[in-house]
C-alpha cells in the first residue's frame, strides 16, 4: 500500500474496536432508568448524534433534565463498563494498522473514550506501537461537545503532520465534523454507530469496511499531491 507519507487518525469505539452490540446493550440499559422502551441497532444508528444529550432528547421528544441526563449517562457507565471486555477489534484492524505503518504513513488515535482506560485497552488488544499519539478524553470536551475541539488538540500536538494529508476515520457525523474543524479530511465507516443512509448525508466518502476506509484515506492523501520537503535553515523564507 503507497501511503505517501500520509497520517490516520483513528476514533476507537466503533472503528477499531467493534463494540456497537456492547453500546446498543449500554444504551438501553440507560433509557430503562428513565422508562424509555429498548431501541433496535436499526434505530439506534438512525438517532444517535453527538453531543449525547442530543441523542437522549431525541429519544425523549425534549432535551433531558439534569437528573434525567445523570442517571443515564450513569447506567450506561456502568453497563457499557461490564461488557466492553468482550469487544474485540474490527476485523481486519490490526493487520490495516501494520499495512499503513509498514507502508510509511503514521497514524494516531483521537476518541472520546476515557484516556485513563484507552492507553492500556490499546495494550491489551497488542497495539502498542502502532501510534504516534494516543488521546482519550480527559474530562475537558466528552461527549458533552463533541470531539471538534480534542482534534484540533490532537492535531497541533504533532506539528510535524501534514493536516492536508491527514485522513480521519470514524463511524460518526461528529468523526467528520471534527476532522473539518481542524483542517483535515474524513472517511466514515458504516460498521459503528451511524446508518449508512445518515452517514451519506455529511458529505466526505462512506465504506462499509476498514479496509476499504484505509484504500479511501490512500486515495485523498495521493490527492494531496507529495509531501514539500522540510524547510533547511538556509531556505529562503
Amino acid at each position: 500500500m503507497d501511503t505517501r507519507s500520509g497520517h490516520i487518525v483513528w476514533d476507537w469505539n466503533g472503528t477499531l474496536l467493534h463494540d456497537t452490540d456492547v453500546v446498543l446493550e449500554a444504551t438501553n440499559a440507560s433509557c430503562a432508568e428513565i422508562g424509555l422502551p429498548p431501541l433496535t441497532l436499526e434505530q439506534y444508528r438512525e438517532l444517535y448524534c453527538v453531543p449525547v444529550p442530543r441523542f437522549y432528547g431525541k429519544l425523549l421528544g425534549r432535551q433531558p433534565s439534569a437528573e434525567e441526563w445523570e442517571a443515564m449517562d450513569a447506567a450506561f457507565r456502568r453497563h457499557y463498563g461490564a461488557g466492553a471486555d468482550r469487544a474485540a477489534l474490527a476485523e481486519g484492524a490490526a493487520e490495516l494498522l501494520l499495512s499503513w505503518k509498514t507502508g510509511g504513513g503514521t497514524q494516531s488515535v483521537c476518541s472520546l473514550a476515557p484516556h485513563e482506560r484507552l492507553v492500556p485497552w490499546l495494550g491489551r488488544l497488542g497495539l502498542d506501537g502502532h501510534f504516534e499519539r494516543v488521546d482519550g478524553d480527559t474530562g475537558v470536551t466528552g461527549p458533552l461537545r463533541g470531539k471538534a475541539r480534542q482534534m484540533a488538540r490532537h492535531l497541533a500536538a504533532m506539528p510535524h503532520v501534514d493536516r492536508l494529508r491527514t485522513v480521519v476515520i470514524g463511524d460518526a457525523a461528529d468523526d467528520a465534523a471534527a476532522a473539518a474543524h481542524a483542517g483535515a479530511k474524513a472517511v466514515l465507516y458504516t460498521g459503528g454507530s451511524h446508518s449508512r443512509q445518515g452517514l451519506k448525508r455529511v458529505g466526505v466518502p462512506v465504506v462499509d469496511s476498514l479496509a476499504d476506509a484505509v484504500e479511501a484515506a490512500a486515495e485523498l492523501v495521493a490527492r494531496a499531491g507529495p509531501r514539500p520537503p522540510a524547510r533547511t535553515p538556509e531556505d529562503p523564507v
